[in-house]
């Protein structure tokens, strides 16, 4: 058995360390290691609950807009107030521009320029990827990041500024959408859907809607396999057998994502199990945050989020990471963009997913589907706002009282939770996606969701970032400043 280090990894948000045992060229065991303490939940303690609204967006410089969200839904719940149609309306559709960014940035960025490696320079495909992906001449990527350019543009209009937007409130959005301005932000999410279908798809939304299996994704693929990034991303993965890759836990965390005036949601919140391929009732009561190998204090058994604790303990016998492990009822779950269209019933996922399981594959898949499915709504969203009718209310905070607000960021299921006395905050504890998929082992000597789904991984001899490695922990899409808050 050899070991190795790999990290720093680039084109990651925050800092990530992950530690491999090898054994006959592939993955025995894996420790991931957030290296980083930020502090942001002891920074809170003793501040005025609305506080939280300024200081939880500096969390992260690429999802502030879902921490905001996350702490809104807080205060709005410590309060008991419902913001009226419009200011859920304008935050939703706030939230969701930050979403879709974030998949595009995944995808183009972060995700498809590993493939341009010199590792792959045998393939057939090789050069036509690095022609479109290479992280500096390439030709789509310079493409994407142009059109994420003029999507986050709808920021100014939506929220005055991004990162770190101040109009999400408890009580709506404190930035009124006027009847031009509706105008021009339809005319942007037009662009950004034509970006999309001639580019990422390279077909239509509509098209893409009909596909309701994976045989039928692959019959689309072969139609024209150079045709769109998506296709030519799935020719390269069944080549690769990326499908066979980066095996998750077969449980799906959705805390509910862009709810509806009916009460419904379009993914709604549960737990949604491969064993039995359906979605079961989100218990919140029954998470938990383990410390056993976190640098911080234990103070006994895993603690629910409401009475968490987090003390530094930077000399902990034992720990390898600054994250804490969260468990859902004891088990291991997987957040992001597959648990929301599973939860949804997404036809082409739950038969991708029943046939090959949540892998390499099928999480990048997830994350293009949404931007599909999202656009539409986006428009419908910016067409039923009202201008001259409220965006906000007010929200009077009690001097005492506990509270959760939960989201769904790009990466996943995000939750606040937070208690009040005497007018301060006692306490505020964080469980961001990334921390669900990127978890440190509990008591009980579970590896988290990474953890495992890298075993098995192949890694070249002398590999210093073994490149099947880099795409197990990229399907992920990890963010390590919000793991570590």
């Amino acid at each position: 058995m050899s070991r190795q280090i790999v990290g720093p990894f680039n084109r990651v948000e925050g800092d990530l360390e992950v530690t491999l045992d090898v054994v006959d060229g592939r993955v025995a065991a894996a420790h991931v290691n957030a290296p980083m303490y930020r502090g942001f939940e002891q920074i809170l303690q003793g501040k005025a609950p609305r506080d939280a609204l300024v200081i939880v967006p500096r969390i992260c410089g690429i999802c502030s807009v879902t921490q905001s969200v996350a702490a809104a839904n807080a205060l709005a719940a410590l309060a008991g107030v419902t913001p009226p149609r419009n200011g859920r309306l304008a935050t939703q559709i706030t939230l969701a521009t930050e979403n879709l960014a974030d998949h595009l940035t995944h995808f183009y960025l972060f995700f498809m320029p590993d493939f341009s490696r010199p590792a792959y320079s045998a393939r057939a495909w090789w050069a036509e990827a690095v022609r479109r992906y290479d992280p500096q001449t390439g030709e789509r990527t310079r493409a994407a990041t142009a059109a994420r350019q003029r999507w986050m543009t709808l920021m100014g209009t939506l929220a005055g500024k991004w990162p770190h937007t101040m109009s999400i409130e408890p009580g709506g959005s404190s930035r009124a959408i006027e009847a031009g301005e509706r105008v021009r932000l339809l005319a942007k999410v037009r662009e950004f859907q034509s970006f999309v279908e001639t580019t990422l798809l390279g077909d239509s939304l509509a098209r893409l809607a009909e596909i309701d299996s994976l045989a039928a994704l692959w019959a689309w693929v072969d139609e024209a396999p150079q045709q769109g990034d998506l296709r030519f991303f799935l020719g390269l993965a069944r080549d690769l057998d990326l499908a066979h890759l980066g095996t998750g836990p077969g449980r799906y965390l959705c805390h509910g994502a862009y709810p509806e005036d009916d009460g419904a949601w379009l993914a709604p919140p549960g737990l949604w199990r491969a064993s039995d391929a359906r979605l079961h009732p989100l218990d919140l009561g029954k998470i938990t945050e383990d410390a056993s190998h976190a640098w911080m204090a234990e103070a006994g058994a895993p603690r629910h989020p409401s009475r968490g604790l987090t003390e530094p303990d930077p000399d902990k016998p034992g720990a390898y990471s600054w994250s804490k492990a969260p468990r859902l009822g004891g088990e291991v779950v997987e957040a992001g963009a597959i648990a929301r269209q599973l939860a949804a019933g997404h036809p082409l996922l739950l038969d991708a997913v029943a046939r090959t399981g949540g892998n390499v594959l099928t999480r990048v898949l997830a994350r293009v589907v949404e931007i599909a499915v999202v656009l539409p709504h986006m428009a419908r969203w910016l067409r039923e706002l009202h201008p001259g009718e409220p965006w906000c209310v007010d929200a009077h905070l009690p001097a005492d009282g506990d509270a959760v607000g939960l989201t769904e960021a790009a990466r996943g299921a995000l939750g606040h939770w937070l208690r009040v006395q005497g007018g301060r905050i006692a306490s505020y504890q964080i469980v961001a996606p990334t921390t669900w998929n990127f978890s440190p082992r509990d008591a009980a000597g579970t590896p988290g969701a990474l953890e495992a789904a890298l075993v098995g991984t192949p890694v070249s001899p002398g590999a210093a970032t073994p490149v099947a490695v880099q795409h197990v922990v990229r399907s992920f899409d990890p963010c390590m400043v919000c793991t570590v808050h």
